[in-house]
């Protein structure tokens, strides 16, 4: 009875300058699924149900847009035994976010990286959500803040090369809105407030390039064990903060 009555103080008492975009790393799925002696796929499985929830308490306060980290490029090289099985849950987890046509679902990471059959699994729940009126969702798989801003700078030598631009005039026009551009989230606001559960505190590559001014909340709670008043304590932290958008 305690938390549900702390939980609606906190919605009540939210400020009104909240984020537009918020990031969430959802780490820790290993380590919980060790701590409660069950086996990785566990807690990748416990993770995914968890997602959901997240969502709909990012929608509960009007949050935009939500970018989710569920693997990263590195993520790639663990042994097939592992990876085969996160592959499958993080497929089925979006497939059933999409089934319920109740946000927008947007792919980003590398793609090609991917086996062939993830790969059209998460861009057709892109294509059945693509008119949906809700909050947009980048669903990060296989994502890597480096590998984003290669695969940007290769877009746009690519697109200016095919307008028959040379290096040299490139090089005298190019700047951040133009790189900003080829973004795997262009056209979308930065992260306001970027949250990473598990305890650890530094960025791991996420969003390398759109969070040069975000705020960063770290939650020691694992994953599967993150809550809706751990949410709201990230969000209220975060509206209390005065940001500075530069040094």
């Amino acid at each position: 009875m305690i938390y549900p009555a702390y939980e609606a103080r906190l919605l009540r008492r939210l400020p009104e300058n909240l984020p537009r975009h918020v990031g969430v790393m959802l780490d820790g799925n290993r380590r919980w699924a060790r701590a409660v002696g069950h086996d990785t796929a566990h807690g990748y499985r416990a993770g995914a149900a968890n997602i959901e929830p997240l969502l709909g308490w990012c929608g509960e306060v009007g949050i935009e847009v939500v970018t989710l980290w569920l693997l990263s490029t590195d993520n790639l090289n663990r042994p097939a035994e592992e990876l085969e099985p996160l592959l499958q849950i993080i497929a089925d987890a979006v497939d059933s976010l999409a089934v319920q046509r109740r946000w927008r679902l947007n792919p980003v990471g590398a793609l090609d990286l991917l086996p062939a059959e993830t790969a059209e699994r998460l861009k057709a729940a892109q294509e059945a959500t693509r008119d949906v009126d809700g909050m947009l969702v980048n669903v990060a798989v296989p994502y890597g803040g480096r590998r984003e801003i290669v695969d940007a700078v290769r877009s746009l030598l690519s697109e200016h090369a095919a307008k028959g631009t040379s290096l040299e005039d490139l090089a005298g026009v190019v700047d951040i809105d133009m790189i900003g551009s080829h973004l795997y989230t262009r056209g979308q606001p930065d992260p306001d407030l970027v949250i990473r559960t598990s305890g650890e505190q530094r960025l791991g590559g996420f969003l390398l390039w759109q969070s040069a001014t975000s705020e960063f909340y770290f939650c020691e709670a694992y994953w599967p064990d993150f809550r809706r008043v751990d949410f709201l304590r990230a969000i209220r932290a975060y509206a209390l903060r005065e940001r500075r958008h530069g040094t």
